[in-house]
């Protein structure tokens, strides 16, 4: 008989880590029978599409950032409770999980970013250095997860809850200035934060490949 391969470690410390476990126990102890941890990637993936659908409506009414929101909200609770339900049950399916929960993930971000593009709120130079540096991140992440057996849902303090916070309030922001000055010029807002967060995922993500490979060439070193 062949044993199983080990699975991951998961790592999540997230600010909000701790009280978010216990809700989505909570939530997953009064889910449905009928309801299973399919659908809620499915709503998860869904909730992303109507925010990227929200995002694109906002560039002629802005107020279809409060539908964005609502929409961002939904994505959590579909990919943020979908594998809480599967441990709860003891359902785990933990290759397919880990595999279509993260293609999902790879999926919603493209929806989003290419709905903010079409909306004028950022510029599509930004949007797309954005959505490389994500997709970037979340390939050293995958391969990190592979490498060394270590699965990290949070860098820091920040996981993907707190993500989502920030783009709900930078969405709220937005709604009041679009347009901010700085240095005497004028920016829209979102080519701000797209720029600060492609920065911010490419310093993290060539921060973690160095040590990872460190680490690896340390484990595996061909002495002579």
């Amino acid at each position: 008989m062949t044993e199983a391969a080990p699975q991951p470690k998961r790592e999540h410390n997230s600010l909000t880590a701790a009280a978010e476990k216990r809700l989505l126990i909570w939530l997953a102890g009064r889910m449905p029978a009928r309801v299973n941890s399919d659908h809620l990637t499915a709503l998860g993936l869904f909730g992303n599409a109507l925010a990227g659908a929200g995002y694109a409506l906002a560039g002629r009414d802005p107020a279809w950032l409060h539908f964005v929101n609502a929409s961002l909200v939904v994505n959590w609770f579909g990919d943020s409770l979908d594998g809480t339900l599967a441990r709860v049950r003891n359902r785990l399916r933990p290759r397919y999980g880990f595999y279509v929960d993260h293609l999902v993930d790879a999926f919603g971000a493209l929806f989003l970013l290419v709905g903010l593009a079409a909306s004028g709120l950022v510029s599509e130079r930004a949007a797309l250095a954005l959505l490389v540096a994500y997709f970037l991140f979340s390939i050293n992440m995958y391969l990190t997860t592979i490498g060394i057996g270590v699965f990290k849902i949070s860098y820091g303090l920040v996981g993907g809850t707190e993500l989502r916070i920030l783009l709900i309030a930078v969405n709220l922001f937005v709604l009041a200035r679009p347009v901010v000055a700085l240095a005497g010029r004028s920016f829209l807002l979102f080519d701000l934060v797209a720029w600060g967060g492609a920065a911010g995922l490419a310093l993290v993500t060539v921060r973690s490949a160095w040590q990872i490979t460190v680490r690896l060439y340390d484990e595996e070193r061909l002495d002579g």
